[in-house]
This record gives structure tokens, sequence and C-alpha cells, in this order.
């Protein structure tokens, strides 16, 4: 167990940044989640709509620092291509 005031400190601060983190990573799943439902009903309308939704958020995700700038790219351009696929 940490005995110094500022080792204490850095566990309680990041707990909080955990559970921080884990709702934004959650946030990004539900917007990737919403296009593959739409890819699975097979509109492409809504799926580009969903897409559209769920790229500002992907890129968030990386600004924030949840997810690693290549992972992202790579999840964007894999949605991108199925639903031009869709077509």
């Amino acid at each position: 167990m940490a005995q110094h005031s500022s080792a204490l400190k850095r566990i309680r601060r990041d707990e909080k940044q955990t559970l921080h983190n884990h709702s934004r990573l959650a946030r990004v799943r539900t917007f990737i989640k919403k296009v593959e439902l739409a890819l699975t009903s097979g509109d492409k309308k809504e799926a580009q709509n969903a897409l559209n939704l769920a790229q500002p958020e992907i890129m968030r995700g990386v600004t924030k620092g949840v997810l690693h700038r290549k992972t992202a790219a790579r999840k964007m351009s894999r949605l991108n291509s199925r639903v031009a696929k869709l077509g």
C-alpha cells in the first residue's frame, strides 16, 4: 500500500480517470454498434447516417487518449468500406 500522500492522491486520481475513460470508450463502442446494426439491416442511408455520427466520436476517442490513432483509422476504414459495399 502506498505511504506517501502524493502516491495516495495518484491512486485516487487514477481510479476516477479509469472510470471516465471507460465511459468514453463505451460511448465510442455504442456508436460503432449503431453502424453495425444499420449494416445488418441492409439500409445504406441509415448506415451512412450512423457512420457520419460515429466518425467524430471515434476521433474524439483518439483526442482523449482512449483509442490509438491507427486503431481508430482502421475501424473507420473498415466501416467505410462495408457501408460502400451496401450500394
